[in-house]
């Protein structure tokens, strides 16, 4: 009945399978961790070097200037 609002959900949801796809591939399935807090701190460090790594993949193959200094000031 709402096929265009179904599909833009959608499209987020499979954008989001994909990357927890890619990390799993990239990093293992599993968190090593014992407690809830290290692996909530060990999960956060996967998707961060998952996201250093698609910076990476756009300056070097899709030659995408990544302006480091302009993020530094952003973040603080």
């Amino acid at each position: 009945m709402h096929q265009d609002e179904f599909l833009q959900q959608y499209h987020k949801r499979s954008n989001v399978e994909s990357t927890f796809h890619i990390i799993k591939a990239k990093f293992g399935e599993y968190l090593y961790s014992k407690t809830q807090q290290s692996q909530f701190n060990e999960a956060l460090c996967k998707i961060l070097c998952h996201n250093i790594v698609v910076l990476i993949h756009g300056m070097f193959e899709l030659g995408i200037d990544v302006n480091v200094s302009k993020i530094r000031q952003l973040t603080g």
